[in-house]
C-alpha cells in the first residue's frame, strides 16, 4: 500500500488541488486496500477450510472447523490489514499539492 500511495502521489496531488476533500482520499486509498484485505481473506478462508483435513491431527482441544477461531483470525487479520493500510494513506495526505506536481 505505501507503494500505491507513493506511485499515485501525484494523482492524489492533483485530487487535493481540485478541491477533494483529505477524508474523501484517504477513503479511496482505504477502500483500495479493504478490497485487497476481503480478497485476501476469501481466498485464505476458502484455503483454510480446504486445509482443515490435514490440520485435524495436530490441533488440541479444538475442532478443525471452529468457526469461533476461524471468524477470530479472520478479524484480527482484517483489523491490522487495515490498520497497516492506514499508514500510507496518512502519509499521503501530508504531502503539498503544489510540491508535488512541481516535483515532476
Amino acid at each position: 500500500m505505501s507503494y500505491a500511495a507513493t506511485r499515485r502521489a501525484r494523482e492524489i496531488a492533483i485530487r487535493l488541488a481540485l478541491g477533494a476533500g483529505r477524508v474523501d482520499t484517504v477513503r479511496l486509498l482505504l477502500g483500495q486496500g479493504v478490497r485487497l484485505v476481503v480478497a485476501g481473506l476469501i481466498i485464505g478462508g476458502l484455503a483454510a477450510a480446504g486445509l482443515t483435513r490435514l490440520l485435524e491431527g495436530i490441533l488440541y482441544q479444538v475442532t478443525a472447523t471452529d468457526p469461533l477461531t476461524f471468524a477470530a483470525v479472520a478479524a484480527i487479520l482484517a483489523g491490522v490489514a487495515t490498520a497497516a493500510c492506514f499508514e500510507p494513506a496518512r502519509k499521503a495526505m501530508s504531502i503539498d499539492p503544489m510540491e508535488a506536481l512541481r516535483h515532476e
